[in-house]
């Protein structure tokens, strides 16, 4: 009988995380990070009491069938969980948990950056400096958008999105929010609830995106939806691609209806984004940046780590969505 559960990890993680799996576990580690095809998961599950995945590795039906029986649980080393087919782990018998809490002031802060270098053309004057293409300074150059005291929307107003409205007041922001159930005053903290999507979008300077991908939320924002913006508005994307359609927000950001956006998310990632997006200037990008810290990363590793203590333990794990 083995002393201790063996743990397919899917990637490389932070130094403390898989000192921790060695201490507690017997980790199957991805020493090379690289992306597993969905046959070497299946295959390497074979020797796994549980899975702990990211969101590169996607469980869709098909595979959670082809799981060997052994495998209890996936532990996610993310928030969202669109990557994983719930209900076929449900019917399964897995447990599925996944890393809420730790990552919202990181996510909170890319969502800020976004916003200043969107409305202040940052990513447009960082590529001129290092062509060498600055040459002179007017009045009239470089002009970007102020965002002190203008409106910021929020589709999603869960842990990221409050995080999101709290940093945003620091620039006295008016916030407004969208979500499927209004918050208790204690954490609206003076927001403005809109009972409807369609009802929040014309109250957003700054529209950030803070939902997941759901069947729901998948291309809530198109055409008709960014029509009820306010011309000019600033379009913010730190939950989910999906929640966007690329061709809608392309045809604004050319047209002016969106005067720009910061996206850290996107539909098709990493390698199949919208070419739309890089031909043009008013559109901040980065690669999926949103808990990209230091101190992020090893928190979601070690809540990982807490769920599957619980479930090896006996115990409800404190995460557990499925």
């Amino acid at each position: 009988m083995r002393d201790k559960p063996v743990i397919l990890v899917t990637r490389k993680l932070p130094g403390l995380v898989e000192d921790r799996l060695k201490r507690d576990y017997q980790p199957l580690l991805n020493l090379d990070d690289r992306l597993y095809r969905p046959d070497e998961l299946i295959s390497m599950a074979a020797r796994a009491d549980a899975i702990l995945a990211c969101h590169t590795e996607q469980f869709t039906a098909e595979i959670i069938a082809g799981l060997p029986g052994n495998v209890r649980a996936i532990a996610n080393f993310s928030v969202g969980y669109d990557h994983v087919d719930i209900e076929a782990a449900k019917a399964k018998g897995l447990i599925v948990t996944n890393t809420p809490d730790v990552l919202s002031d990181a996510t909170a802060e890319i969502a800020i950056l976004l916003m200043l270098g969107a409305a202040r053309r940052a990513s447009e004057g960082e590529r001129m400096v290092r062509a060498s293409a600055w040459k002179s300074w007017s009045p009239t150059f470089m002009v970007g958008r102020q965002v002190t005291g203008k409106r910021f929307g929020i589709i999603g107003m869960g842990r990221v999105g409050q995080v999101a409205a709290k940093r945003a007041r620091g620039f006295d922001m008016q916030v407004h929010y969208y979500n499927r159930k209004r918050l208790s005053a204690d954490l609206e903290c003076g927001a403005i609830y809109h009972e409807t999507v369609n009802d929040l979008l014309p109250n957003c300077d700054v529209l950030s995106v803070h939902c997941p991908a759901t069947p729901e939320t998948t291309g809530l924002l198109n055409d008709e939806r960014i029509a009820l913006l306010p011309g000019g508005a600033i379009v913010v994307n730190t939950g989910r691609g999906a929640v966007v359609d690329d061709e809608a927000l392309i045809k604004a950001l050319k047209s002016g209806q969106v005067y720009a956006a910061g996206l850290d998310v996107f539909n098709g990632e990493p390698e199949n984004i919208h070419s739309g997006y890089l031909k043009l200037d008013n559109v901040f990008l980065l690669p999926h940046l949103g808990s990209a810290t230091q101190e992020t990363r090893e928190g979601m590793g070690f809540r990982a780590l807490d769920n599957l203590d619980a479930i090896f333990a006996g115990k409800n794990a404190k995460d557990r969505i499925a």
